[in-house]
């Protein structure tokens, strides 16, 4: 269960910085927060006014240990043009609470439970708590590729509704999706994306150019083509990797792939394949398979989900960061070009893609 929001009123060390120390962005004392958002990269703060709440103008910055202001700009997310650019008109109902909690009611503004909850990825769960049994219950095991994705797509995608307006406001997440009870795509579609032209929501080339969007790089994926889905890899219920991996990160893509392996890379050995010594972080997979390139926080990023090398000359042409110059950042893209080009067995065609 993701602990995202907590009530700082039960939970007083929700707070992480010490807000008795004055900062000209913080407006707001903790009795104005009734909701703290975040506890990995950042976090923010919600207060209550009748029965919406809404964010407060200032963000912790967990990484740098500062404040940072928070208002979503005009012409970003693209609900941005439906809501006046000011925090107090912008309830978290529509705009974030159906991923924060179980059973959000768009009519009442209650929630079942606040947070990722059972019911959240396991669908409703009354029936099972009387009579345990797996037949009313969601095993996303159980399910097919796709729809045992979809559970995760739900929130860690960026879309639209189908239906929106919906009662007179725009919604930024899937209302009336339950997990058990219906296809997601018929409540919810991803953010479309023109190739060769970079947004705020993706760079030119279509991977994801923002946070949030591990569900719109998987789709387009070899990996989701094959039949991975997201709990191969992860288990939300928590493990003692980052990310929730089941197992360290190369640990885990070495079970599938490997030297000489049907699936890749077809090399002696792994070093032969990354050119980087064992225990480096050029020879792990996911420095050069999901680069850290999609901005979570200022210059604080997250890894990409395509599992594409994107090469340099992808870099040059389309303006998408590559692995190799993110890792050595005082290196130019000609020599990221030139030291790829110069590697055995790399095809120069597949260098200048």
């Amino acid at each position: 269960m993701a602990n995202i929001v907590q009530d700082p009123k039960v939970h007083p060390e929700a707070i992480l910085p010490d807000l008795s120390k004055a900062d000209p962005l913080v407006k707001f004392s903790k009795a104005d927060v009734a909701f703290t958002y975040g506890s990995k990269w950042k976090q923010r703060y919600f207060t209550k006014v009748g029965d919406d709440y809404f964010p407060l103008g200032a963000q912790w910055d967990i990484t740098h240990q500062i404040w940072r202001a928070y208002l979503v700009a005009p012409n970003t997310d693209w609900w941005t043009k439906f809501y006046p650019a000011d925090n107090m008109q912008r309830p978290t109902g529509p705009l974030c609470d159906g991923c924060h909690s179980v059973n959000y009611n768009i009519q009442t503004k209650t929630v079942t439970e606040w947070n990722v909850g059972c019911e959240k990825c396991h669908g409703p769960g009354s029936a099972h708590v009387q009579r345990p049994s797996s037949s009313n219950i969601t095993n996303p095991a159980r399910l097919d590729t796709v729809q045992a994705t979809n559970i995760c797509i739900q929130c860690h995608s960026q879309g639209q509704p189908l239906s929106n307006p919906i009662n007179g406001k725009y919604y930024d997440w899937p209302v009336g999706f339950q997990v058990g009870e219906g296809d997601l795509k018929d409540f919810w579609k991803l953010e479309e994306n023109k190739l060769g032209e970079q947004s705020f929501t993706h760079f030119a080339d279509g991977t994801a150019h923002k946070n949030r969007m591990q569900g719109n790089d998987f789709v387009q994926s070899a990996m989701y083509t094959h039949g991975v889905s997201c709990f191969s890899c992860h288990d939300v219920h928590g493990t003692a990797n980052n990310a929730d991996l089941l197992k360290p990160a190369n640990v885990l893509c070495l079970e599938c792939h490997g030297p000489n392996s049907p699936n890749g890379p077809h090399a002696t050995s792994i070093e032969a394949h990354t050119r980087h010594a064992a225990g480096t972080a050029g020879n792990e997979c996911v420095a050069c398979h999901m680069p850290k390139i999609e901005q979570e926080l200022a210059d604080v990023n997250v890894r990409s989900h395509t599992f594409k090398f994107i090469p340099p000359s992808a870099t040059e042409m389309l303006k998408v960061p590559n692995p190799c110059n993110v890792c050595h950042t005082g290196e130019s893209l000609e020599w990221a070009k030139k030291a790829l080009s110069s590697w055995p067995q790399v095809s120069p065609w597949r260098v200048a893609q």
